[in-house]
């Protein structure tokens, strides 16, 4: 299944499903880009710091950012299940950060 993003970029994702030793597995990437309004930029990130410093008053923030997610359930019931979901963001001005966990 994938997918396009009208503003820029675009997704994927696979399902493995009544596999061996996968009941069912997930993975979904995503790669994004465009602009955001400044109040979006400083909502994400560390607070009390001025991320648009130099930008104009109303000038949107160019932006690109990708994602990639995963669960997977195994069958044998004796086994964890695994999920993780990794994100990376950046700005045209030099600002980036990765999120996400585990």
């Amino acid at each position: 299944d994938s997918w396009i993003r009208a503003n820029g970029g675009g997704g994927m994702s696979r399902v493995l499903k009544d596999g061996d030793v996968w009941e069912k597995a997930g993975v979904n990437l995503s790669v994004v880009y465009g602009s955001m309004p400044q109040e979006a930029l400083a909502a994400a990130t560390e607070r009390g710091v001025d991320r648009a410093k130099g930008m104009a008053p109303g000038e949107r923030v160019p932006f690109f950012a990708c994602g990639l997610s995963c669960v997977m359930h195994p069958r044998n019931p004796h086994c964890p299940t695994m999920h993780f979901n990794y994100r990376y963001f950046e700005t045209d001005g030099g600002v980036w950060w990765f999120g996400g966990g585990t």
